[in-house]
């Protein structure tokens, strides 16, 4: 399943260049889980192949993720409240919970936002909750443009460096595999156990 994935993106990312890293970023950034950790090394792959330059991708992908972090980010702060409000009970939030994300977003958002942007999974949704607590957008977009540009930077860099090996790594790309189903797994056993303790 990952390889398809990885070759599905090679294909557009070779055929789309830039305008691929970044729309692949943007989506990302945007909640829509297309994994940055393929995206990035491959921008950088391609940069090694002499398709792409290396520094301009870089940029690309920074553009990209911080382009789609503000369309989250304004999405959760025009339509993000009312609905988490609605349903609050059903996602276990408290009013008071709500107020706590409230003050951790107005206190600590730029240190939240710059660290989040550099942790996997959590990068791709960060944005939500700041809009949503309405953080200073000014601080938001300086530290998720920070932030991407590190993230963007080591990935790219990464994909560059791995150069030649490329096809070597790919053959360990099943293992993937194994993980994604572990963790899907796990997720529905988290939730069937949550639920029924819930009911109780």
């Amino acid at each position: 399943m990952v390889e398809h994935i990885i070759n599905i993106l090679i294909l557009i990312l070779g055929k789309l260049g830039y305008l691929g890293t970044f729309l692949g970023m943007l989506f990302e950034s945007a909640c829509i889980p297309i994994p940055s950790e393929i995206i990035l090394p491959l921008g950088g792959y391609l940069s090694f192949k002499g398709s792409l330059n290396l520094i301009v991708t870089i940029i690309v992908g920074t553009c990209g993720g911080t382009c789609g972090s503000i369309i989250a980010y304004l999405i959760g702060a025009k339509g993000g409240r009312p609905l988490v409000e609605k349903y609050a009970d059903k996602l276990h939030l408290s009013k008071e919970k709500i107020e706590n994300s409230d003050t951790m977003f107005n206190k600590y958002g730029d240190k939240i936002i710059f660290i989040s942007r550099l942790l996997p999974i959590i990068r791709t949704f960060i944005s939500l909750p700041a809009g949503i607590t309405k953080m200073n957008f000014t601080k938001f977009v300086t530290y998720t443009f920070v932030g991407s540009a590190i993230w963007s930077t080591i990935l790219v860099y990464l994909g560059y460096v791995m150069g030649e090996n490329w096809e070597t790594i790919r053959s360990y790309y099943h293992y993937l595999d194994i993980a994604v189903l572990i963790a899907i797994i796990g997720f529905i056993i988290y939730k069937i156990v949550t639920r029924k303790k819930s009911k109780k």
